[in-house]
């Protein structure tokens, strides 16, 4: 698992030249959790890794670039980034 999240963090630095390596895993691990989460709250039945996967690959793609500006508008999520824990 951890090598997915190194991967898509990976990923995710390489098309955000604001974020660190450490913020990209950080917003790997949100986008997958809140991706699996919402799911399981809507009642649907867990597809796996590889569709979470591909989910969050596709956030990266889409949104990726411009995720370091939803902490500027929304500075409540900052601490989540000053934490250097891992969030499992």
């Amino acid at each position: 698992m951890q090598d997915r999240f190194e991967r898509l963090a990976e990923r995710l630095y390489n098309k955000n030249g604001s974020l660190t390596i450490d913020e990209a895993k950080t917003w790997v691990e949100l986008l997958w959790e809140d991706f699996d989460t919402t799911r399981a709250k809507a009642g649907r039945e867990y597809q796996g890794k590889q569709v979470t996967e591909q989910i969050v690959l596709r956030w990266i793609d889409q949104y990726g670039p411009n995720l370091h500006e939803f902490l500027k508008r929304h500075p409540k999520y900052q601490k989540m980034f000053d934490n250097k824990r891992p969030l499992q």
